[in-house]
């Protein structure tokens, strides 16, 4: 995931601030979510009361992420940094997932409501700003078994479960799983062009990943745990051995099932796990490639729990700080419309059947609470 460079001001809890101004907070949260080669797939419709989050099917990555998984975890981590801005500006929060089974790129409708901000949400908005995705070497030693069990915790009050994996054996196999997984991407072309469509960006560009937070990669080195090369142009800025080996700290977060729904939430509790990490002063990175892989994937699930599916691995450590990476501009993002909804402001989404649809909001258009209170690339 990668970090885009935004001005915010300093976090301050403003109960009586009105619900725009803390949706308009949000929507700039959202933003700086981690997405997978920060493509950064959401589009955000603002009205004066409420937030709609769509998947953005034009920034789906088809040769990594056919299905769409990870776009959904990536809108995940969006929402959740949404719930973070509205507790931090003193707002309780209502939220609808997948409101619309005629429209499954509509995610999330977020509403802002009076009564008591989750504290725990609001005491994460400075690490908004200063999460970073890690792609360099590790220099620390092992994340404690308190911190493991508080992320497990945090994890779990998303629905999703978080697995440490502190056993030998199992961090041999994923280290085996990540090599064949990243064997397999990398004989793919269309794997490669299509990384290198997010990787070859100007330095002023807005999308993809810059190479100042890329490891140079020559050939020459080689990880126990490969981390995903980016590198397709030869122009990487940081250093070449990052040590990715198995004695790392890894967490794998998976989910009972495995549908749009618990793609949302895992994305929410993976930016719920990564903001705690920032605020405790550990950093992070993906390890992709087994999640990616069907056949890796299967293999990750046998070894670990049968019972939920993987949907990614994250190493943990500490590590010299990380360059941000860019921000899509708000107007390329943000749709700003009235009340009450408006159909033709809205991205056009069609039925099952391929006939143009209406907008139907929720009864009222009163998304329904669901009792939770509420790099930036992958």
């Amino acid at each position: 995931m990668s970090e885009p460079s935004v001005f915010l001001p300093r976090p301050r809890l403003v109960g009586s601030q009105s619900p725009s101004h803390a949706l308009e907070r949000a929507a700039a949260y959202a933003m700086r979510a981690p997405s997978l080669h920060n493509s950064r797939p959401w589009e955000i419709s603002l009205s004066p009361t409420a937030m709609a989050i769509r998947a953005d099917r034009t920034r789906q990555l088809m040769a990594v992420d056919p299905r769409g998984r990870e776009l959904v975890l990536s809108v995940g981590a969006a929402l959740f940094n949404a719930r973070v801005a509205l507790a931090e500006r003193g707002w309780a929060s209502e939220i609808t997932r997948l409101p619309d089974p005629d429209d499954p790129d509509l995610l999330a409708e977020v509403r802002p409501v009076r009564g008591a901000p989750d504290s725990a949400l609001a005491a994460l908005a400075p690490a908004v700003i200063r999460r970073r995705t890690n792609r360099r070497r590790f220099t620390g030693p092992d994340v404690p078994d308190a911190a493991l069990r508080r992320l497990t915790a945090i994890a779990e009050l998303e629905g999703v479960l978080l697995i440490p994996v502190v056993d030998d054996g199992h961090r041999r196999l994923i280290a085996r799983l990540t090599r064949q997984a990243d064997a397999l991407q990398n004989a793919d072309g269309a794997y490669r062009a299509e990384l290198r469509r997010w990787t070859r960006r100007a330095p002023d560009g807005r999308n993809g990943i810059p190479a100042d937070v890329m490891p140079s990669v020559d050939g020459r080195h080689r990880d126990d745990v490969p981390l995903c090369d980016v590198d397709t142009g030869g122009a990487g800025e940081l250093p070449p051995d990052t040590y990715s080996d198995v004695d790392q700290t890894m967490v794998l977060l998976a989910t009972r099932t495995d549908d749009q729904l618990a793609w949302l939430r895992a994305g929410e509790a993976l930016q719920h796990v990564l903001l705690e990490l920032t605020r405790l002063g550990w950093v992070a990175g993906p390890l992709p490639q087994a999640v990616e892989v069907p056949l890796t994937r299967t293999q990750l699930r046998a070894a670990f729990t049968w019972s939920a599916h993987p949907q990614i691995l994250v190493r943990i450590d500490h590590a010299a700080t990380t360059a941000r990476t860019p921000l899509r501009q708000r107007s390329d993002v943000v749709r700003d419309i009235q009340l009450p909804w408006d159909p033709v402001a809205l991205p056009e989404r069609r039925t099952s059947t391929g006939r143009r649809a209406e907008w139907t909001p929720t009864p009222a258009h009163r998304p329904v609470s669901d009792g939770r209170g509420g790099t930036t690339g992958f």
